[in-house]
C-alpha cells in the first residue's frame, strides 16, 4: 500500500486503526516495524512513530526486544473519553459563544468541508475537519489551560476510533455539527453548550448501539 508521504504517518496510524477495530489483528499479536514499513513502501520511521502514537492511546503495548503487541480494548475503554471530553468543550462552547460576537466564518468553512468530504467519501478528510471544527471552538474560549488539555488528549486518533467503531454516516457525521454553528452564530452560550453537550451524548449512544434523540 503506497501512501502520500505528506500526512504518511497519520495515514498508517489511521489504517492500524481499523484493522484493529475490524479484528484483523488479533490481541497479543506482533506488529513488526520492518514488516508493516515493507508493506507501506515507506521507511521504518513513520511506522514507529505510528506505533509510538498507538501506544499512547493504549491500543499496543511494547516489550523492550520484542516490539510492538496489540492490546485488547474495551468498549468501556472507548467510551471513558467522551465525558472528558464534554466537559471540557462545553465549557470552551460556552466562552466561545460569549467571545466571537457571532463571527462564525471560520467555523462554516470546516462545516462546508466535512459535508464535502462526506460527499466524496473521504473519511480522512472528514476527521481532519471535523478536528479541527472542534479545535476552533477550543482555541476561541480563550483559555490556555483548557487548550493545553484538550490537545494532550489526541483527539484527531480518537475521533477516527469513534467513526470507525459506530460505522457512522459520514453525511450524518457532518450534520451533527449544525447545532453547535448555529448556537455560536446566536451568540447563546447556554445554547452553545447544551449542543456541544448533546454532540457528544450523541456519540457515546452510537457506540453502545443506540440512535442520537
Amino acid at each position: 500500500m503506497k501512501l502520500n508521504r505528506t500526512v504518511l504517518r497519520e495515514q498508517i496510524k489511521e489504517e492500524l486503526i481499523a484493522r484493529l477495530l475490524s479484528g484483523e489483528y488479533a490481541p497479543g499479536e506482533r506488529l513488526v516495524e520492518t514488516q508493516l514499513a515493507r508493506e507501506f513502501g515507506t521507511s521504518q520511521a513513520p511506522v514507529r512513530e505510528a506505533l509510538r502514537e498507538l501506544e499512547l492511546l493504549r491500543f499496543v503495548e511494547s516489550e523492550p526486544f520484542r516490539g510492538a503487541r496489540v492490546r485488547e480494548v474495551t468498549l468501556e475503554e472507548l467510551l471513558e473519553i467522551y465525558p472528558v471530553r464534554a466537559a471540557l468543550e462545553e465549557l470552551a462552547a460556552r466562552l466561545a459563544a460569549a467571545r466571537l460576537g457571532g463571527a462564525i466564518g471560520a467555523f462554516e468553512k470546516e462545516f462546508e468541508a466535512m459535508k464535502e468530504a462526506a460527499g466524496a467519501g473521504d473519511l480522512h478528510e472528514l476527521v481532519r475537519h471535523d478536528v479541527s471544527f472542534h479545535r476552533l471552538i477550543v482555541e476561541s474560549s480563550g483559555n490556555r489551560t483548557l487548550k493545553e488539555v484538550w490537545d494532550s488528549l489526541r483527539i484527531g486518533a480518537r475521533t477516527i476510533i469513534t467513526v470507525v467503531k459506530t460505522d457512522i454516516d459520514l453525511h450524518e457525521l457532518a450534520e451533527m455539527h449544525r447545532p453547535l454553528l448555529d448556537a455560536l452564530e446566536e451568540k447563546d452560550p447556554e445554547k452553545a453548550g447544551a449542543a456541544l453537550r448533546w454532540h457528544f451524548t450523541a456519540f457515546e449512544k452510537m457506540m453502545k448501539g443506540a440512535r442520537p434523540e
